[in-house]
C-alpha cells in the first residue's frame, strides 16, 4: 500500500500546490491539503483535530480551510473555519466535497482535489476577496500525517 507521502509524486504535489496558490489569489482564504495513512477516527473529526494542529482556526478572517484525505481508509473531509461557515450558504462545504469525490470515485484524485480548491477559491472570492496586501498567513505545501501528532 501507498503511504499518505507516496500517494501523489512529486509533479502531482505541485499540481495541488499550484492550485493552492491560484486559489488563494482569488480569496483572502487560507487553503491547506492534508494527508494521512490512515485515519482513526471519522474524516470529519480527524480533519477537525488536524485543522487545530495546523492552527487554520488563526487566520485573521477565520477563513482557512482543509482538505483532509486518508489515504489507505479511503476517507475524505473539507472543512471549513467558523468565519466561512458564519456566511456561506448550508450546502457550501457539500457542494465542494462533491465536486471532489465525482473525481475522486474515478480514481482522479489529483484532478478532484485541483477542482475542489479552485471551487473553493472561486466561491471565497465572493465572500473574502483578495486584496492586493493580503499576506499568506499558512504555508501552502501538503503536510503529511507524519508531520502531525496522530490524537
Amino acid at each position: 500500500m501507498l503511504s499518505a507521502k507516496d500517494f501523489f509524486t512529486l509533479q502531482e504535489q505541485e499540481a495541488i500546490v499550484c492550485a493552492i496558490r491560484n486559489a488563494e489569489m482569488q480569496t483572502s482564504g487560507e487553503v491547506r491539503v492534508h494527508i494521512e495513512d490512515t485515519c482513526p477516527i471519522t474524516a470529519l473529526d480527524r480533519a477537525a483535530a488536524v485543522f487545530a494542529t495546523l492552527q487554520l482556526h488563526k487566520t485573521q478572517q477565520r477563513n482557512g480551510v482543509l482538505f483532509y484525505i486518508s489515504v489507505q481508509d479511503h476517507q475524505f473531509a473539507v472543512l471549513g473555519d467558523a468565519g466561512i461557515n458564519h456566511i456561506v450558504p448550508p450546502d457550501f462545504w457539500e457542494n465542494i466535497k462533491n465536486e471532489v469525490l465525482l473525481h475522486f470515485k474515478q480514481g482522479k484524485f489529483v484532478e478532484g482535489l485541483v477542482a475542489g480548491i479552485t471551487a473553493a477559491g472561486d466561491q471565497l472570492h465572493r465572500f473574502f476577496p483578495y486584496h492586493h496586501n493580503d499576506t499568506n498567513e499558512l504555508p501552502d505545501e501538503i503536510s503529511f500525517g507524519a508531520d502531525l501528532p496522530n490524537k
